[in-house]
């Protein structure tokens, strides 16, 4: 059996999370992807998979085993698209990392108009909150809104985003005025684990280095920013979030933000790749699709969280 063949085969086990999905994806029949399993297993002297009648789990030697599939992957990959030149067109499956609700709030509708220009791609959108090594992984392309390490990774910058506070006109009209970080003791405040469950930090102020912290009681402690927008734009209390988190609550009035003066300075939003990745075609595509419309999008983001129309 070709062990190249096999590895592609694991590889969309993994990602699949079945051996019927991974079936479904090549095109295969459920014995041959279990056949392709069992080879790189009696190959490599250990269990890669752990199996029952519902659940597929990776071994630790399978995790291991996964990351370095993806990187040969990769690698053949590129040498096909260096080998081919630019005659080579965007093709084949692309990976795009972010969160999730940079997920359902920008990136679905950008893929699906890349899609709609390039028919022989096949994105798949992985969006997660939790940390993605992005080679261990297979990404090809990631959004990411944070400081960025010196690394191997290409970075483009599309953007920046702030932390903000936000409630609806009717919450405010109806409570008191919230001019300092510390009015929000007076305030329900509906909290999420990101942004801190019990106490926000502020900059400092004047003259001072010490950051200020509002310590509170949440009324609501929620695990997602729809749950946390819906319910502030409900008019139940006062949230943290980003704000591209807001942009359509924003336009149309469902939400304002306050204490505009004590935010902390706005973070980068950037779209990385691994080094070499750019070459490929289906990759180097997106990133010019997805660029010019990432920066519209935080811009307009940040022009309506500064008041601006």
């Amino acid at each position: 059996m070709d062990r190249i063949d096999a590895m592609k085969v694991f590889v969309a086990t993994v990602d699949e999370g079945s051996l019927a999905g991974a079936a479904r994806r090549l095109g295969r029949s459920a014995a041959a992807v279990s056949r392709a399993i069992a080879y790189l297993e009696t190959h490599t002297g250990t269990a890669l998979l752990h199996r029952t009648t519902r659940t597929l789990k990776l071994s630790a030697a399978g995790e291991r085993y996964a990351a370095a599939c993806r990187r040969i992957l990769l690698d053949l990959d590129e040498a096909d698209v260096i080998a081919a030149g630019e005659r080579s067109a965007p093709r084949g499956q692309l990976t795009v990392s972010m969160s999730l609700a940079a997920g359902e709030t920008f990136m679905r509708e950008i893929a699906e108009a890349f899609i709609e220009r390039y028919p022989d791609v096949v994105v798949r959108l992985q969006m997660s909150d939790l940390p993605v090594n992005l080679i261990d992984e297979g990404v090809d392309v990631a959004v990411r809104v944070a400081h960025l390490p010196d690394s191997s990774l290409v970075a483009t910058q599309v953007g920046e985003v702030r932390r903000v506070i936000a409630a609806s006109p009717e919450y405010l009209a109806s409570h008191p005025p919230i001019e300092t970080p510390a009015d929000l003791s007076k305030h329900r405040i509906v909290s999420m684990t990101y942004f801190g469950i019990d106490s926000w930090r502020f900059p400092p102020t004047g003259r001072s280095t010490v950051p200020q912290i509002v310590q509170f009681t949440p009324r609501l402690i929620v695990n997602s920013i729809r749950a946390a927008i819906a319910s502030v734009v409900a008019g139940h209390g006062v949230a943290r979030m980003l704000s591209y988190h807001i942009v359509d609550e924003l336009e149309r009035g469902a939400l304002q933000i306050v204490l505009q003066n004590y935010e902390h300075p706005p973070m980068p939003v950037h779209v990385i790749t691994p080094q070499g990745r750019l070459a490929v075609p289906k990759v180097r595509a997106f990133v010019d699709f997805a660029v010019p419309r990432l920066r519209k999008h935080f811009s307009h983001a940040h022009k309506l969280a500064a008041g601006k129309r």
